[in-house]
């Protein structure tokens, strides 16, 4: 019996040193949280895993302390008890050393402040502009219905025209946004993200400019893996047609 109470006691305080090392750390305070859960997850295998959690009773303050390969983008998820899931999954592209967050318990997400990582004002950067162009084309689409529905296709039809276009700027934007920063961690993952459809060689330009330590990190790599994945398809097809 006492060895078994040695080995479970070696065990709990194993795990919890595990959680107290890493190279990242997230504090914060979510202002007017009273009781919940936070949880920490990240994606894992194409789906989003908790990997630590930290009950709210009380005081409204949270730590994690967790290790990253390179930068990523790590989630905080607020369970409040309330059955509403809105506006509460903030997104934060983490990097090795201490990350602030100050929220809210009402507006997790909206109102959050995230202080201590580059490549997550950086990103930030990035979403403030991209954010104007899909809300511009909220708005168009709203008034495409309306024309439509009233009957006015001429106007339908050069609404449609100015969507289009919106769009196409949206993805200007974002590929000049990746050419101009290849050497943050966030062009790679933007580019998964965001412009994974564009042609082969836009893809190609983007990953072999990218700085070396970029290029090494977890979202460089994909982005090598998924261009060659792109090509191995386009040159299978292409055997298929001969065959």
């Amino acid at each position: 019996m006492n060895k078994l109470i040695t080995l479970l006691l070696t065990a709990f305080i194993l795990a919890s040193c595990a959680k107290e090392t890493g190279n990242v750390t997230i504090k914060g305070n979510v202002e007017g949280l009273r009781k919940g859960t936070i949880y920490l997850q990240k994606v894992e295998d194409s789906t989003l895993v908790s990997i630590d959690s930290v009950i709210i009773q009380g005081k409204p303050n949270f730590e994690f302390i967790t290790e990253i390969e390179s930068p990523e983008v790590l989630t905080l998820y607020l369970d409040k008890n309330d059955g509403n899931n809105l506006n509460d999954r903030l997104d934060i592209f983490a990097e090795p050393g201490v990350i602030s967050v100050q929220t809210t318990r009402d507006f997790f997400a909206p109102e959050a402040k995230v202080e201590g990582s580059a490549s997550h004002t950086k990103w930030m950067e990035y979403k403030k502009i991209r954010s104007k162009f899909g809300s511009e084309n909220l708005d168009l689409i709203k008034e495409i219905l309306q024309a439509s529905k009233d009957g006015n296709i001429p106007l339908a039809d050069s609404l449609q025209a100015r969507s289009d276009q919106n769009a196409k700027r949206s993805y200007l934007y974002t590929i000049n946004f990746v050419l101009n920063n290849t050497d943050s961690y966030v062009a790679p993952y933007i580019t998964l993200v965001d412009a994974y459809n564009v042609n082969i060689k836009y893809l190609d330009s983007i990953s072999n400019t990218l700085s070396n330590e970029v290029a090494a990190s977890k979202y460089g790599r994909l982005l090598k893996q998924y261009i060659k994945d792109i090509k191995e398809e386009v040159a299978s097809s292409q055997t298929d047609r001969i065959d």
